[in-house]
């Protein structure tokens, strides 16, 4: 065995974000309002940052996390179709969990309930054919209970919770996951609900342009793309973009126990992640939103040598972020089919 043998890491067990220690998803959809949301349950409350670089993001709770304030952890993330009526997931599930006694709280005292820390990012896929003459009962809050009463460690990808209503440029998008396992035993997940402007794949052809970063088989085992970027030909992007029309929302997540400041880090260099898989990305119709979490379940490991390693290790994950990021959107995309009701391709149909 060489020293890259030596230095190799692998996907987790399921290649989710579930692979990271203390984590469970729940999922849920509306086929008529062709929507849905997807609910990050970690199993105790766990450092979280934010990091926003879309032009239109629509957001709730990000505040919370920032480095001045007095709450930088999370009970749950939430990311959701239904564009501003989707923000109210982030009620759904902070309802769910109060009832059941979890939340921050900066003094205990009897008959006061506990508030519950949910951000939430939402997607726009309100013009995607489905049925959205709900009046005065948006489906999202009820949707989002579902989500959080059915979490798992096991979740499909591709047409289901945020990702069901979501298109990837003119493709049809999805939820993706991935995760990696380092050799010293470091775990970094991503869970991802892509709704780009940008396209996902080169043109004239099927290749991811995160194909460079694939393992296996894991969207379709086509390689990188061959084709190079070339100026402005954004063959497969949206070419009648509207505000607030486009997002792809992510959350990141390691089992290494992190401060917030070294987290707020790993978010940053995560979003390369998506400029990685999109092409363009971070434009000002985007909603770009990437979350990171920590459960802390193990200690970073240890290094040798004179470099302090802590700065090292956060680059590592920030890194490693990155990339697992990348693979989740060509996974959501790769695995989604064109629900009733829209008539955007599938990425199998190419």
């Amino acid at each position: 065995m060489d020293a890259r043998d030596a230095m190799a890491g692998r996907p987790g067990g399921r290649n989710l974000i579930t692979d990271v220690a203390g984590l469970r998803v729940g999922q849920a959809h509306d086929a008529r309002a062709c929507t849905g949301v997807t609910v990050i349950l970690p199993d105790e409350r766990a450092m979280a940052a934010v990091d926003i670089r879309g032009g239109g993001p629509g957001t709730r709770e990000t505040d919370t996390l920032g480095a001045s304030n007095l709450v930088r952890s999370v009970d749950a993330i939430v990311l959701s179709g239904g564009s501003v009526y989707g923000l109210a997931s982030g009620d759904g599930v902070a309802a769910w969990l109060g009832a059941q006694g979890r939340g921050f709280t900066l003094l205990h005292q009897p008959g006061v309930p506990p508030s519950p820390i949910v951000p939430t990012a939402v997607l726009y896929d309100l013009a995607n054919g489905g049925d959205k003459q709900w009046g005065e009962t948006p489906p999202y809050r009820d949707l989002a209970m579902r989500a959080a009463r059915a979490v798992q460690s096991g979740f499909d990808l591709g047409t289901h919770g945020a990702g069901f209503g979501a298109s990837a440029g003119s493709l049809k998008g999805g939820l993706g996951s991935a995760s990696y396992v380092t050799h010293d035993g470091m775990t970094v997940g991503a869970i991802v609900a892509c709704n780009s402007f940008g396209s996902v794949v080169a043109p004239q052809g099927r290749r991811f342009w995160a194909g460079a970063f694939e393992i296996g088989e894991e969207f379709g085992g086509l390689g990188p793309a061959s084709t190079r970027a070339e100026g402005e030909n954004w063959e497969f992007a949206k070419l009648d973009p509207r505000p607030r029309a486009n997002t792809t929302i992510a959350c990141i997540a390691t089992d290494v126990a992190l401060s917030p400041d070294e987290l707020q880090r790993v978010a940053t260099m995560a979003q390369d992640g998506l400029a990685r898989a999109i092409r363009p990305i971070h434009a000002p119709f985007d909603g770009d939103t990437v979350f990171a979490i920590s459960t802390g379940r193990r200690e970073a490991p240890a290094m040798e040598g004179p470099v302090d390693p802590r700065p090292f290790i956060v680059c590592r994950l920030g890194a490693l972020a990155a990339d697992v990021l990348a693979r989740a959107i060509a996974r959501g995309v790769y695995s989604a089919v064109t629900p009733e009701g829209m008539t955007t391709p599938a990425w199998s149909s190419l």
